[in-house]
């Protein structure tokens, strides 16, 4: 089956609110293995929403709209697809009696005014969805083999909603449902994760396996079309294994929700060593991703951001005849930093970075852009040296990224050989 998503509100348009409805409505539609190929936003306007409904109900099986059921007069939703869909609407008592619950329960000693029972006011050839979190109920119109199902436009009304009602409506209509999981790889580009699966990609049916690129990480996401949970995934793991067999050890996840912060936490944990860091360019970014994970206090120990060349040598030893020598941005200096942030607070682990983020301070021989990142596990010391091209906000964030993918590959790769 094929859906459509339509999010009415000439207030989304003008970019006064953030339209998560549509991501929320298209993952859940993928959950259930209905596919989406459009979603529209349409403004408060009877003619332009009545032809984005036409156009939806001429490519998809189901249309699903949010906003616009409202009580006012540029609610336009219920009444404009049902006109289109050439469904009468005739007033529903048990969603009327809702309304005067919900007035008498949340909104004592206010009047009902008369435009509120147009909420009330359901298809013929359809039903309502009771809203548990506000007056306008939701709307199912049934027309031949078409659907359409209309829910509320705030997040907390439609989400619930879509969750507890809509979801169990459509899976009777979709037996199928999709299956995934996902791969997480790190240090690894994304074209050259994407060359090392073509053939995979070239020759899939189901199931599929679809990239997704973020800042020093690849996704792979293998998505089964499946009856049940356990045929999904018996289709998924031999993709995985395959995976598993390309990338090795880049591969830092397969669960959904774990970050790479959270593995090299992990990872720490595990050993059971401390960790310190010394930040120059990022001025305690790094610590900042490592201190969003829960429990991060029994690894990290200590954090120093040495901006100053005079915090370098103060705080985390590096020596002055360094700094002299080779400047605060060098392969040297950040050895240094990331040993000394070791030993200053007794860790076993030391993770340091030194850069130019810019705009300014650039120069031909050090150009915005360059870091070292250095990180040292009980004594054994590794710097790589970067050159980011971006604002001086994404340097920084890269130059995060790249730390942590330097600590987890010291604790894989050198650990076991100290």
């Amino acid at each position: 089956m094929v859906a459509e998503i339509i999010c009415v509100g000439t207030e989304l348009l003008m970019g006064n609110t953030v339209n998560t409805n549509a991501a929320f409505l298209a993952r859940g539609l993928a959950d259930l293995g209905i596919s989406v190929y459009y979603q529209t936003v349409v403004g408060d306007n009877v003619s332009r929403l009545t032809d984005a409904v036409h156009t939806a109900l001429d490519r998809s099986d189901i249309i699903i709209t949010s906003g616009g059921l409202g009580p006012t007069e540029d609610d336009l939703t219920k009444e404009t697809v049902c006109a289109a869909m050439g469904i009468e609407l005739i007033e529903d008592p048990h969603t009327r009696q809702r309304i005067e619950e919900f007035f008498k329960r949340f909104r004592k000693g206010r009047i009902v005014t008369d435009n509120n029972w147009k909420q009330a006011m359901i298809p013929k050839e359809g039903f309502a969805i009771d809203n548990d979190n506000g007056t306008a109920p939701g709307i199912v119109c049934e027309k031949g083999e078409k659907r359409a199902i209309l829910l509320p436009g705030p997040p907390h009304e439609l989400k619930a909603m879509f969750t507890d009602k809509v979801v169990p409506y459509l899976a009777k209509l979709q037996p199928d449902r999709l299956y995934s999981r996902m791969i997480k790889i790190a240090g690894v580009g994304e074209s050259n994760v994407e060359t090392r699966i073509l053939d995979l990609i070239d020759n899939q049916t189901n199931p599929t396996i679809a990239p997704y690129a973020k800042m020093g990480e690849v996704h792979l996401r293998i998505t089964a079309k499946a009856s049940s949970e356990e045929e999904g995934m018996a289709l998924i793991e031999p993709v995985a294994a395959e995976l598993r067999k390309r990338f090795g050890k880049a591969i830092f996840t397969e669960e959904e929700s774990e970050t790479l912060e959270d593995v090299v936490i992990g990872m720490l944990r595990e050993r059971g060593f401390s960790i310190a860091t010394a930040e120059s360019c990022t001025g305690g970014l790094i610590s900042g991703r490592l201190i969003n994970v829960p429990g991060a206090s029994d690894v990290l120990n200590e954090s120093y951001v040495t901006y100053s060349n005079e915090a370098k040598e103060r705080l985390v030893g590096v020596s002055h005849e360094t700094l002299l020598a080779h400047g605060a941005v060098s392969e040297e200096t950040a050895a240094e930093m990331a040993k000394g942030a070791a030993l200053a607070a007794n860790a076993e682990v030391g993770l340091s970075a030194t850069g130019i983020a810019g705009p300014g301070g650039g120069r031909p021989d050090k150009p915005v852009g360059l870091v070292y990142i250095g990180c040292s596990v009980k004594g054994k010391t590794e710097v790589r040296r970067f050159e980011f091209r971006g604002s001086r906000e994404n340097n920084r964030s890269h130059t995060v990224q790249c730390a942590l993918i330097l600590l987890r590959d010291m604790l894989l790769f050198t650990v076991d050989c100290i």
